[in-house]
């Protein structure tokens, strides 16, 4: 059994909280994180609380919505609300969930909206009265074939809830009526395609499944009187847990008084998504043993003997784009040195920002240093560039600023294609790069010179086999076969329904024509 419990009454809405206008006006199109999820087994130890500062380790991976189910052995409760990790919990909440197993997870929206509904963990009873709880890292691309199966079996689906995680906790508990949540799982994993890195728990046992192409990553670690899942190392390391191995590909965990048992769902296929190097991930992150921070920092090496400038100092965008901009500085012998200010505390907010504001844009988020690049060539080194507007709006600052010349060098390719795993790139006709070659792009930014990293030298950075990679969104080959065009996009259920009714919808906008 269990229950749900929200900060604040569900039905009591905020004012479309974290609608597209009411974003920190920082939001200039850069790549959104998707979520991240965390879990943990361990009697005697403050569940709750080890997975407070889990999640808080994994904030950059999403900070919509935050929430923790813990067990006691005898119910599952479920503590959920928009907002960051820290507005959600505090003392007295945390020391109200007590028990041995627990499920965390951070949430930013790459499907459904931003409403309470579709926070998570997801929470369902099963026939037998058990409770189930889930988290889930990642997309669904069979949203569509998924709903149909909801029906014809009775899996409920949560009022309001619109997202393709709630459908598939609605699956899980309706497929544990006969046999129990370990061979239901069995049963419904293989059926899920696209990207899933999942934590879910009942009474007495805590279980992580990873998708058979291992896009979105998932670890497992020990503690000394339990077992830790985590979307990142990093967050083993928050908590005083010591890396095991990561989840496989198709593994099934289970965790529970007799241990840990693993089984296979599916044949491994591993692709993992490349994008965890150059943006996603924590530098403080290992990803395949291969820390993030050097691989980026070897990006910018090769970066800059692919695109070499005459400049008097290499600075980056931060915080994403360091480690480049350190080892563009290295590979290129101009000098490295901070130029801009970042207002670490600029995050999602729930004020509403008046078009004054609005104007301010990036300065709300980047501020220069003018003694510093004042009559400087400057090497601006960023992550990545999605639609553009960012780096726009960064190099006519830097020029107010001072600097004579912007040489801007991404330690990414072009990103030409959406992602439908798990990262809320813009639609592809929002894309910069789809429109326009590299020159096209450097216009449209104002910047002297533009030059990005090649696929191949951020393959090599990462030490990964490019088979062992999904780079969908630098190439278009998509490692996982997409269903039709009218069913993909944000995978919204209500979406979903009205295609079925052959019904045009507003939300029509959202879907990706593929070629």
């Amino acid at each position: 059994m269990g229950n749900e419990t929200p900060r604040h009454d569900p039905d009591h809405k905020r004012p479309d909280a974290h609608s597209s206008d009411d974003q920190c006006p920082d939001d200039f199109g850069e790549p959104r994180e998707e979520c991240g999820v965390f879990g943990v087994w361990a009697p005697g130890e403050e569940v709750a609380k080890l997975t407070y500062f889990g999640l808080y380790a994994l904030q950059h991976r999403g900070q919509e919505a935050a929430g923790i189910a813990v067990s006691d052995g005898s119910q599952v409760l479920v503590f959920k609300d928009l907002g960051l990790v820290s507005q959600v919990f505090d003392e007295q909440v945390l020391s109200s969930l007590s028990g041995h197993i627990a499920i965390g997870h951070c949430r930013y929206s790459t499907t459904g909206g931003s409403i309470w509904e579709n926070a998570q963990p997801t929470f369902r009873t099963t026939a037998t009265g058990s409770g189930l709880a889930l988290g889930h890292n990642g997309n669904l691309v069979n949203t569509a074939e998924l709903l149909k199966l909801a029906r014809k079996t009775g899996a409920p689906t949560r009022n309001g809830a619109t997202t393709d995680s709630d459908l598939i906790t609605g699956l899980l508990a309706t497929g544990a009526a006969d046999t129990g949540i370990e061979n239901a799982a069995q049963r419904l994993l293989p059926q899920l395609r696209g990207a899933f890195s999942l934590v879910f728990c009942d009474e007495s046992t805590l279980y992580a499944a990873r998708d058979p192409q291992g896009v979105r990553p998932l670890v497992l670690g020990r503690l000394e009187r339990g077992w830790v899942l985590a979307s990142e190392t990093a967050a083993l390391d928050i908590v005083g847990a010591s890396f095991v191995r990561e989840v496989e590909p198709g593994e099934l965990l289970a965790i529970d008084a007799s241990g840990l048992r693993s089984s296979r769902f599916a044949n491994p296929d591993p692709k993992g998504c490349v994008f965890e190097y150059v943006y996603l991930a924590r530098p403080d992150t290992t990803i395949a043993g291969r820390g993030v921070h050097a691989t980026r920092v070897e990006i910018g090496r090769r970066l800059a003997l692919e695109h070499p400038a005459d400049a008097d100092l290499v600075i980056p965008v931060p915080e994403s784009g360091t480690p480049a901009a350190i080892g563009y500085a290295q590979g290129s012998g101009i000098p490295y040195g901070s130029g801009l200010v970042k207002n670490s505390y600029v995050g999602r907010t729930f004020i509403q920002p008046s078009q004054t504001i609005r104007q301010l844009g990036i300065r709300l988020k980047l501020n220069p240093l003018r003694d510093i690049i004042r009559g400087k060539r400057l090497v601006v080194v960023d992550d990545s560039i999605v639609r553009g507007n960012t780096q726009g709006a960064l190099v006519r600052m830097l020029r107010e600023a001072g600097a004579i010349e912007v040489h801007v060098r991404i330690a990414s390719p072009p990103v030409r294609w959406p992602c439908f795993y798990g990262i809320d790139f813009a639609s592809r006709a929002e894309l910069i790069a789809n429109g326009a070659d590299v020159d096209g792009v450097r216009r449209a930014i104002g910047a002297d010179t533009l030059g990005y990293v090649s696929l191949d030298n951020l393959i090599a950075a990462s030490e990964q086999p490019v088979t062992r990679l999904c780079t969908a969104c630098f190439d278009g080959r998509y490692p996982i076969p997409l269903p039709p065009s009218e069913s993909i996009g944000k995978h919204l259920i209500e979406d979903l329904d009205a295609v079925a009714r052959g019904v045009v919808t507003g939300a029509d906008h959202h879907r990706e024509r593929l070629p």
